[in-house]
């Protein structure tokens, strides 16, 4: 399938090709985030706040969805935006951290931002995973509606690491109703699977035999979101069928076995 992983992997969960695992506990100490829609003019606002937290000892994340600006794409950009951060936010340290920057720097910059001689770090999604600060406690993202829901998810999870209490302001001027609903998503919730299927209604699962990003499957007796329920009871039924009949030979499985072999030659003769 192809739609990105939250959507896609719950989707694939409803149909049967994967077991879900569910871990709903965080570790110990951790305290909810609390999650703000904020306009783009609240800039102001927003560099008063991180003033206060790193006062308070604190660190920052301030997260852009490029790197350099382009007539291509409408959005801030973090290489444009940092000089802009460094005069409101002085005399704290900034730093800048990319993808296009070689791995040694990268190492170097989140080195200083790891051991606290960086108080705010301007970046892009580079930081996405494996990004572990507890002392970083906001955690404020440009233009976030240029963001996939699961991403933001993902983002977010770089802050409320450790005991102090964080902060995630998720900027935007965008008044288009789909991504404000997906801002507010985040706005509400911190749960993964609650996300995952905000994320799914939102987006759909994408193709399972194409190349559609996002959008629905025109599925014949179910929805895949109204009527999850019945899709995982049809799921157990089907697998207690496989278990006492592997090979579909008892007699009233055979209509399952004539619809298997039709749906197995429609699949492969869309793949051919």
């Amino acid at each position: 399938m192809t739609a990105t992983p939250i959507p896609r992997t719950l989707a694939m969960t409803v149909y049967g090709d994967l077991e879900v695992s569910v871990l709903d506990e965080k570790p110990a100490n951790r305290r909810p985030i609390i999650t703000r829609i904020r306009s783009a003019s609240k800039v102001p606002e927003a560099s008063a706040f991180i003033r206060e937290r790193v006062a308070a000892g604190r660190q920052v994340f301030i997260v852009y969805p490029v790197i350099d600006e382009s007539a291509a794409i409408m959005a801030k950009a973090a290489s444009t935006e940092f000089a802009k951060w460094e005069k409101l936010l002085a005399p704290h340290r900034c730093g800048l951290l990319h993808g296009r920057l070689s791995v040694e720097d990268r190492e170097q910059v989140m080195t200083q931002f790891r051991g606290g001689k960086t108080d705010i770090l301007i970046t892009t999604t580079v930081i996405e995973v494996g990004v572990d600060v507890p002392n970083a406690t906001v955690m404020v993202i440009e233009n976030a509606e240029r963001f996939g829901l699961a991403q933001l998810h993902q983002l977010r999870g770089r802050i409320g690491r450790g005991q102090h209490q964080s902060f995630c302001i998720l900027l935007t001027d965008s008044k288009e109703s789909g991504a404000l609903d997906k801002l507010t998503v985040l706005e509400k919730s911190e749960d993964g699977f609650e996300i995952a299927e905000a994320d799914l209604k939102l987006r759909g699962p994408g193709d399972m035999l194409g190349t559609a990003q996002s959008g629905l499957p025109p599925l014949r007796l179910a929805s895949l979101i109204e009527d999850a329920d019945l899709l995982l009871e049809a799921k157990a039924i089907a697998k207690k069928i496989l278990k006492n009949d592997p090979g579909l030979q008892l007699p009233q499985h055979q209509t399952l076995t004539r619809i298997a072999i039709q749906n197995a030659e429609t699949g492969a003769s869309l793949a051919n």
